[in-house]
């Protein structure tokens, strides 16, 4: 009897001992499920009567699709591999099903991505990729400058004789945008959130961002969008870094996909990407879709990569920097990007750099020219530094206009015979 209550106490040490181990195991495996690092993309083709016009997708693909036979072939893929199922989502509009999936602690991510490609019943598979925002660190903290740069170089209230934006709706693909910002109230059509396991919130970017294409103008407050008229769609697939004392912001490639997939849905006329990343195939087919459906695509250069990295390397894309020393790059065009004041969550104001906003100026821009000339067809009239003759691009294509811009245009234009 003694030996046995000694062996049953062991037994039962044992067990005390184990089951912290399991938890510690459990948790660590969750926590590598829930690193974008450790996820891969499996791109499963539909059958060609599976796209619905107008059809409702979004989360109700959980409901809908949960006993298909597409998700029960992700579920194979994924046990056959030994991986785990996260999440899906179906692009019918380039044909796909899209499925994310954990790369379990211990196997290489590179080597999960060759083996599922070569499966039979895979497409194409791809790790998630991150991408980070081409923000700045602001040079000065005052809640507002006394003058906004696109005042001076494009003469903004004379473009807004022309044109506010009116009737064109903008995808702002980004982090959280603060609809009741005071200068941003009403400009919003929607304000959706696709990054997972996080829910909605105001941050400082995709805030940053919405301003600077279309605040309020004569509100009395503030600043004024470079299109006012606009309305966007936030479209959140970025978040703010804990912790980031500069605002740093990053997204993964599947929220992008969502968000981008939505926004060509959408029709949203001109999509704004005030961002950078490696170049993604899955993200490259969707802007490419999003090209020839006639959309107008905006996308920040990253001067630390040769190409200005993905999506402003994609042709097509209108490419943007705030700085004329990358213009090596024959295909990018410069903008208002240093010092420039815009919208900041609860109510206030900033000044911010970077290629991301440089690029909203021109997102802002394309909307006036749309206003105008309803194809995507957007030229922009460059100078030798590759910066945008603002006045010249809009007067362009607003034929028969009376206003100071052309006064000014055209005075300038005699000048330089």
């Amino acid at each position: 009897m003694i030996r046995l209550h000694r062996f049953l106490s062991k037994l039962l040490l044992l067990a005390v001992l184990l089951v912290p181990m399991r938890a510690a195991a459990s948790s660590s495996e969750a926590s590598a499920s829930r690193d974008p690092a450790r996820q891969i993309l499996v791109m499963v083709r539909q059958p060609s009567d599976h796209f619905r016009p107008g059809g409702s997708y979004g989360r109700a693909y959980d409901s809908q699709m949960g006993r298909s036979s597409r998700e029960r072939l992700a579920r194979e893929i994924a046990r056959k591999y030994g991986l785990k199922l996260l999440d899906a989502w179906p692009m019918p509009m380039i044909g796909m099903d899209c499925f994310v999936m954990a790369v379990p602690t211990g196997q290489s991510v590179a080597s999960a991505v060759e083996q599922v490609s070569r499966d039979r019943d895979v497409d194409w598979s791809e790790p998630v990729a991150l991408f980070q925002a081409q923000g700045g660190e602001a040079s000065h903290n005052d809640p507002l400058y006394q003058a906004q740069p696109a005042a001076r170089l494009w003469h903004l209230a004379d473009l807004h004789q022309l044109a506010l934006g009116r009737g064109i709706r903008i995808a702002v693909i980004d982090s959280g945008i603060d609809e009741n910002h005071p200068d941003l109230t009403g400009q919003l059509l929607l304000n959706r959130n696709f990054v997972v396991g996080q829910s909605m919130t105001s941050e400082n970017h995709g805030t940053a961002v919405a301003g600077v294409i279309a605040a309020k103008a004569d509100n009395g407050i503030g600043i004024a969008g470079i299109a006012p008229g606009a309305r966007l769609l936030g479209l959140r697939a970025c978040w703010q870094v804990r912790g980031s004392a500069t605002g740093e912001t990053e997204c993964d490639s599947f929220s992008l996909a969502k968000a981008l997939y939505f926004a060509v849905e959408q029709n949203a006329q001109v999509i704004n990407l005030s961002l950078s990343g490696p170049d993604d195939r899955l993200l490259r087919e969707l802007v490419n879709n999003a090209l020839a459906r006639g959309l107008t695509v905006v996308g920040a250069v990253d001067p630390k990569v040769a190409n200005g990295g993905f999506p402003a390397s994609v042709p097509g894309v209108i490419a943007v920097s705030d700085k004329p020393m990358v213009l090596a790059l024959t295909h990018v065009y410069t903008a208002p990007g240093r010092d420039v004041p815009t919208t900041e969550p609860q109510g206030r104001w900033s000044i911010v750099n970077g290629s991301s906003f440089a690029a909203a100026h021109v997102s802002g821009l394309a909307a006036l020219l749309r206003e105008h000339a309803r194809s995507s067809a957007v030229t922009l009239l460059s100078k030798r530094t590759g910066g945008i003759d603002a006045c010249a691009t809009l007067v362009r294509v607003a034929h028969g206009c009376d206003c100071t811009c052309a006064s000014v245009y055209y005075a300038t234009a005699r000048l330089r015979r």
